[in-house]
């Protein structure tokens, strides 16, 4: 998703996920666009101070959605398998402590 496509997709309150639905990118109040990690809430900021380069790649930001169109709330990988949290084969990865 480019940076636009990115900001009409959250200003039209779908969601917007980086890299894997534990990552989503909202506006908060003063209009800035953020990524919060939802297990945390850290956050960082879509673009750079400047505002035109994103904080991660175009491919890694996508927007999770099940075939009646409501989302995937427990998903925790991108729609092609791939990213952050992902092992091979697109089997959701888990914390250390939930494998020990």
């Amino acid at each position: 998703m480019t940076l636009d496509e990115i900001k009409a997709t959250v200003d039209a309150d779908q969601t917007v996920h980086w890299a894997n639905t534990g990552y989503r990118v909202h506006k908060d109040s003063l209009g800035q666009y953020l990524i919060t990690y939802l297990p945390n809430g850290s956050c960082i900021g879509l673009t750079e101070r400047g505002g035109y380069r994103l904080n991660g790649k175009e491919a890694e930001l996508f927007t999770a959605r099940s075939e009646d169109g409501a989302e995937y709330p427990g998903n925790q990988s991108r729609p092609d398998g791939q990213g952050r949290g992902v092992a091979p084969g697109g089997a959701g990865a888990f914390p250390l402590e939930r494998q020990l």
